[in-house]
């Protein structure tokens, strides 16, 4: 089946969910830095931009920047992607940087995201989350999403949650 792709730019109260621009390379940088694996290099990270752009063209699903409205700053990324799973069935993604978990901005995005997948026509959502990672459990469930199954890979275990959409 055919979607409609997913809008690019999504507001919230406090948010703007925007296509990734250049000026995203260094903020991104200093994100993936905090899962603890080194810093990317400037040209990795231009890379992983640029195939999150193609990737958008190439399916009309996206992960889209997260700049605070009032600030004017990145504090993450949020939207759809095929992931694990796919395109008529994408996933749900996250990550903000450390120092503003807690004050509701995942589930803000998550909520812009999960009404602009349901704009598109989608049926389910699917995420996939390391066992750890009770924030990012707590969101999922905020907004709807529930437990579906449990697998493993390289590195180790994954659930997977799931949302019906209407």
């Amino acid at each position: 089946m055919a979607y409609p792709p997913m809008p690019l730019h999504l507001t919230t109260p406090r948010l703007t969910l925007r296509p990734w621009t250049d000026s995203d390379v260094d903020a991104h940088r200093e994100l993936v830095a905090e899962r603890g694996d080194g810093m990317p290099s400037i040209e990795h990270n231009r890379r992983m931009i640029e195939d999150e752009r193609a990737a958008s063209v190439r399916t009309g699903i996206a992960l889209l920047a997260i700049v605070r409205r009032d600030v004017g700053d990145f504090i993450g990324y949020c939207g759809l992607t095929v992931g694990r799973a796919s395109v008529d069935e994408p996933e749900i993604a996250y990550e903000l940087f450390q120092r503003v978990h807690g004050q509701g901005y995942a589930t803000e995005a998550a909520s812009a995201v999960l009404d602009a997948a349901v704009e598109t026509g989608r049926r389910r959502l699917w995420s996939t989350v390391r066992p750890w990672n009770a924030p990012s459990f707590r969101v999922l469930d905020k907004i709807g999403f529930t437990r579906d199954h449990v697998s493993t890979d390289d590195r180790g275990e994954l659930v997977w949650l799931t949302r019906t959409l209407p």
